[in-house]
């Protein structure tokens, strides 16, 4: 009896810690992602621990400020596992966000993070938008925020930074996955190829269809280099 209850015990901490598992777990040091490889997996097959360098636990460049001429005047430069090899399996990646004047960050999610985001240099006005609650609707959280402050956005939640100063901001977050993923809002909903019905989008946002077909006839700029 008691090697069936510790069993069951341990069947239930393994299922309970996959479900809560956003990455793959390390079972070793490391697991140098083999990127060129023509395994399918979740996450990547290891590079032979042999052929593992240095290299592959660096990059370089973050210094240096994205290009934030475009529509939305920011620029986001990740680093994640398909940057640096070596987060494969550690279930850590960062960004860094430019912003010009005025620049936005737009609306969107990271399915499989969560993510705190620290000021560096200028101001913000970050916030996040909850699941439907129970009574209806959604309540919206948002913060100004200055050089040195600190952000969570929670994981799989719609979020959004906006430089409200005259001069530039610069930010980077830390993300809870080798590779967060992300959906920006308007560029899923209205420019997905092939598009979605307008008939389902005007339904949904309760608008004229002609009003969605010039909004899916529009450039989605994407902000994520």
């Amino acid at each position: 009896m008691a090697v069936k209850l510790l069993l069951i015990a341990l069947f239930a901490l393994a299922s309970s810690s996959a479900i809560l598992a956003s990455d793959p777990s390390p079972l070793q040091d490391f697991c140098v992602a083999d990127l060129q490889s023509k395994v399918f997996v979740n996450g990547f097959p290891c590079k032979n621990a042999g052929d593992v360098k240095a290299e592959d636990f660096f990059r370089s460049g973050l210094d240096r400020p994205g290009d934030t001429n475009n529509y939305l005047r920011s620029n986001v430069t990740p680093v994640n596992v398909n940057q640096i090899p070596g987060l494969n399996t550690l279930g850590i990646s960062l960004v860094r966000i430019d912003y010009g004047p005025n620049g936005l960050n737009p609306p969107h999610t990271h399915p499989r993070a969560t993510e705190v985001l620290t000021v560096i240099e200028g101001q913000l006005y970050v916030g996040f938008v909850t699941s439907n609650l129970n009574g209806g609707g959604n309540r919206l959280f948002t913060k100004n925020l200055k050089k040195g402050d600190v952000f969570v956005f929670p994981e799989g939640l719609i979020h959004f930074q906006f430089n409200t100063g005259k001069t530039d901001a610069i930010a980077f977050a830390g993300l809870s996955s080798q590779n967060p993923g992300v959906i920006t809002i308007a560029n899923a909903v209205f420019g997905s190829k092939p598009p979605i019905s307008d008939d389902v989008l005007a339904k949904a946002f309760q608008v004229d269809k002609n009003l969605i077909d010039w909004l899916q006839a529009q450039f989605w700029t994407d902000n994520n280099y």
